[in-house]
């Protein structure tokens, strides 16, 4: 009788495995996504893994499609689609209780997101995201305390302003340097998806795409120059604070946001660069994104000002802006900068770290109380384990308690019962040994204490 075929799978294109230790990391990650968000009065939200595709279209045409894992269950049920983005999610939500909430909202989500797009370094078709959304609130305040949690994120994962810019720009402030530069105002819609791949493509690529657009190679090129210069708040250029259009204040405009900058205390993590357009359709001021200082990556953040997305959704006119920011990108930054920590710090961190590791000397009569002490640990609330080695050398199994990853758990502390009576206690953290061992009946108390 033959013996059935085998089959060997690997995860799909553009997804990811994540064993014990890569998974920490990730949640090391949202971790501090979640504490930052926190910290900044956000409240948590959340929405379904899939909506109705109409959602998408409505906010970014057509076209999204293509990008979209989308599915029809039933004959003649709506089509669905797996969320690429938690926005339109965030407008229907607010949209549906807006006469009821507070303003400004303050909300933050972090979950997983679907692209069906080609994978490539950065960009997985699977990936978690961290949204943060200030709604109700049109001041140059609220935009300045949104950059801000961006910015504490970044700090508090150890990067600093020389690694990563927050790079600051204005859609009226792009639609006043394109006016200056000949372009008509009915063509303007057309400029914003090719300013934002302008950093993807060559000069000469960028120059021809413009002509298409009927614009001169002598102003294209000062166009490219006016789009790469990064400047500090403290010492704008004329051509970046350059704009009436501006949330209708221009200059003033941003001499508010970087005062609020300032006050918050990132002043220094942030600088004005007219290459920053964000593509998409439904931002109307405010644009940021983050870049690291080698520009090897993609951004690693985004966002800006939306006020009339929430209308689109049947929602009051509403004030709103928000950014997003993807695991995948950050971990490689953090990856490159060898700032993401050892596994026992990060099991620390997270409250993951086993409280106790249970061993035995070897004899039966310990190897029979092992079992009874872990249940009577669990019950008092410890995070106790076990080794489930054939192993009776207790030097092996004192260096599996010890040293996280690897086999190891990195426990706080570690037990080697001694008989069915007693064990001996080291706290690993200090070094210290108990001198004497303590009755198995006192075990816990002695670790609470």
């Amino acid at each position: 009788m033959s013996s059935p075929s085998q089959h060997a799978f690997q995860a799909p294109t553009g997804t990811r495995d994540f064993y014990p230790a890569e998974l920490a990391r990730v949640r090391y990650v949202q971790d501090a996504w979640r504490r930052v968000s926190l910290r900044h009065g956000f409240d948590e939200i959340d929405g379904p893994t899939f909506e109705h595709l109409e959602l998408y279209t409505v906010k970014s045409g057509e076209g999204i499609v293509s990008e979209l894992f989308s599915f029809q269950r039933f004959s003649g049920e709506k089509t669905y689609a797996l969320r690429p983005e938690f926005t339109p999610t965030l407008a229907r939500l607010y949209a549906a209780k807006a006469n009821s909430l507070a303003r400004p909202t303050k909300w933050f989500w972090q979950q997983t997101c679907f692209r069906a797009e080609r994978p490539q370094r950065g960009r997985l078709r699977e990936f978690l995201q961290w949204n943060a959304d200030i709604l109700g609130d049109d001041s140059p305040r609220a935009d300045a305390e949104l950059i801000a949690c961006c910015a504490d994120l970044l700090r508090e994962l150890g990067l600093t302003p020389e690694k990563v810019k927050i790079r600051i720009s204005h859609r009226g402030a792009v639609e006043s340097l394109l006016l200056n530069k000949g372009v008509e105002r009915e063509t303007l819609p057309k400029w914003f998806p090719l300013l934002d791949r302008a950093g993807k493509l060559s000069n000469d690529d960028f120059i021809a795409e413009a002509g298409k657009l009927g614009m001169p190679p002598p102003i294209a090129v000062e166009l490219l120059r006016a789009m790469a210069l990064s400047t500090p708040f403290e010492n704008p250029t004329t051509e970046l604070m350059l704009s009436e259009q501006a949330g209708g204040r221009g200059p003033e405009y941003f001499r508010a946001l970087f005062a609020e900058l300032k006050a918050a205390g990132v002043a220094d993590w942030c600088v004005l660069n007219l290459g920053i357009v964000r593509g998409l359709a439904y931002y109307t001021g405010m644009v940021f994104e983050v870049h690291e200082a080698s520009g090897k990556e993609r951004a690693i953040a985004g966002g800006g000002r939306y006020d009339t997305l929430i209308e689109l959704f049947g929602g009051p006119l509403t004030p709103a802006v928000g950014f997003g920011m993807g695991d995948v990108v950050l971990s490689l930054v953090l990856q490159d900068n060898s700032l993401f920590p050892a596994d026992a710090e990060i099991a620390k961190r997270l409250g993951t770290r086993p409280d106790v590791f249970v061993i035995s000397n070897g004899t039966d009569a310990a190897d029979g109380a092992v079992a009874p002490l872990l249940a009577a640990l669990r019950h008092a609330g410890f995070h106790a384990r076990r080794s489930y080695k054939a192993t009776k050398n207790v030097g092996k199994l004192l260096k599996d308690a010890t040293t996280a990853g690897l086999g190891g758990v990195g426990a706080r502390f570690v037990v080697i019962v001694e008989s069915g009576a007693a064990a001996t206690v080291k706290n690993l953290e200090s070094g210290h040994q108990h001198p004497e061992p303590i009755p198995l009946n006192q075990l816990v108390g002695y670790l609470r204490s």
